[in-house]
């Protein structure tokens, strides 16, 4: 699992070894103890002291699993409330708002309420992704979002470098996107508008899957 997530180090500078925990586990899902000490580099008996306080609080449960032949090993996972932990933008509050919205003036209403939360945030992607070639743009588009809450890391896939993969493990919206799809589609639009590329949307978290994955190719015109 370790070298398939092949994570970049930056993204787990975090100050508070019980946060990066949770940061690992929100990323790795059902994690063993190994692996948790690898990736923070400290003593397995130095991880399963912060396991064992963030059981304690709730935000962590472990289950046995048998491999093979010997004793079962333990493995790890967020709970409910560890999710909770992560940021979530808008919230309980815009639901409420795009919920009475969409009561009072229709869908289409809600959908320009997020479309214009698009052009304000396109905007902003233009300005700092503007004189970036297109490997770069992806890069630092993905930067943006992780900044915004979203645990965000762009990959390669492409032999020729044309052909890349956005992964978000935090939906900081998935309230409003769990009830409003047009959040989902337009934020797959919003990232073909800055990056001047194809991108699709394979995975997503508002439909149960534990990660968004964005599919990304420049397109011919920007060779």
């Amino acid at each position: 699992m370790l070298q398939a997530l092949d994570l970049d180090p930056k993204l787990l500078n975090q100050s508070d070894p019980k946060r990066k925990v949770l940061y690992l586990l929100k990323i790795m899902g059902n994690t063993g103890l190994e692996d948790l000490s690898k990736m923070m580099k400290i003593s397995r008996m130095g991880v399963h002291k912060h396991l064992t306080d963030l059981q304690e609080r709730g935000l962590v449960e472990s289950t046995e699993v048998i491999r093979g032949v010997g004793r079962p090993v333990m493995q790890y996972s967020l709970t409910v409330s560890g999710k909770s932990t992560f940021p979530r933008a808008y919230g309980q509050i815009a639901t409420f708002a795009l919920d009475y919205i969409e009561k009072k003036f229709g869908s289409l209403a809600v959908e320009d309420v997020l479309r214009e939360r698009q052009s304000e945030l396109l905007d902003k992607y233009h300005e700092s992704l503007k004189d970036l070639d297109f490997d770069q743009k992806v890069k630092r588009l993905a930067q943006l979002r992780d900044e915004e809450g979203y645990i965000a890391e762009a990959k390669k896939t492409g032999k020729k470098g044309d052909n890349h993969v956005l992964l978000e493990y935090n939906c900081p919206i998935i309230m409003i996107a769990e009830k409003h799809w047009e959040a989902c589609s337009i934020e797959s639009e919003l990232f073909e508008k800055v990056l001047d590329a194809d991108v699709k949307a394979t995975h997503r978290a508002a439909k149960g899957d534990p990660v968004c994955k964005f599919n990304i190719k420049r397109k011919k015109s920007g060779l």
